[in-house]
């Protein structure tokens, strides 16, 4: 895997227009800048020295050198592309998704807030009762979720039909939690769903792409994934590993701070379960 032309992707967003020159040439010249001076970079990106000393640090290197011989090191590294086709063979597409779901799990480190990751653990941990909805491509991950608050021990139901999202939402109050999940954040019947949880006085978390949404209307705290899917990648990992990510950070959390109580749940959990293996 070609860690730095995947770098420079996570980081793109942020570089000013200069250092989007420079990123811009080194993808579209792999294995050409051995020979270059920093001069002769900078000419053929049409910036200074002084950005490509920049550019160079923000990946994390001392310098231009050092960049220039880390990506020297790199050029026969497997394709850093995303961009599935038709010609790709079944490995070289296994390396993109890798190349994706790495992307987008760098890029929601960013976009997360600490804050509202903290207030939300909080927020379930108190919950007299946990619900969490998800249609299409999100259910799994609602599913994951109300099966990992269950086992610590925590009241929780995961609803992926539309109709009994709205009955349980009229139903919950101000004790109670409900976690929407959906990464456009546009899906109508979750937001529906999570108007009504609102009006009944829940708590209400939702796990989604960053971004403007209908979502973010009826929701308390915002936990944000960063993940690209569109057309025929629309049924990518990437946005789905990025929501597990989030649910798994909050499990571990709730795991090692509802002290014996979680712990106990878990032991409970794995003895009722031993039946159900040879």
């Amino acid at each position: 895997m070609n860690k730095i032309a995947l770098k420079i992707k996570v980081l793109y967003k942020e570089m000013g227009k200069a250092e989007k020159r420079i990123a811009d040439w080194l993808s579209n010249n792999t294995g050409e800048i051995l020979p270059l001076s920093i001069v002769d970079l900078a000419e053929k990106c049409g910036c200074s020295e002084a950005t490509i000393v920049r550019f160079a640090k923000r990946l994390g290197f001392s310098g231009y050198q050092e960049l220039k011989i880390s990506l020297a090191q790199e050029t026969n590294s497997s394709s850093i592309s995303t961009s599935i086709t038709p010609d790709d063979t079944v490995s070289e597409i296994y390396d993109k998704v890798c190349n994706d779901i790495y992307c987008s799990l760098e890029m929601t480190k960013k976009v997360l807030d600490s804050k509202a990751l903290m207030r939300a653990c909080e927020k379930i941990m108190s919950a007299k009762r946990i619900v969490i909805f998800g249609l299409g491509n999100s259910a799994s991950a609602a599913l994951d979720a109300s099966h990992k608050l269950l086992r610590v021990g925590l009241d929780a139901c995961a609803c992926s039909d539309n109709h009994m999202q709205m009955i349980t939402a009229s139903h919950l109050t101000e004790e109670d939690v409900v976690i929407a999940i959906s990464h456009s954040g546009s899906s109508k019947d979750i937001v529906d769903a999570l108007k009504i949880a609102k009006q009944s006085g829940a708590t209400s978390i939702s796990i989604t792409n960053t971004g403007k949404s209908p979502i973010q209307k009826y929701s308390d705290i915002l936990l944000y994934t960063s993940s690209e899917e569109t057309k025929h990648n629309i049924l990518a990992l990437s946005s789905r590993i990025a929501q597990l990510s989030i649910i798994n950070a909050l499990y571990f959390y709730i795991v090692y701070h509802r002290s014996e109580k979680a712990l106990d749940a878990i032991k409970e959990t794995e003895q009722s379960l031993l039946s159900k293996k040879y």
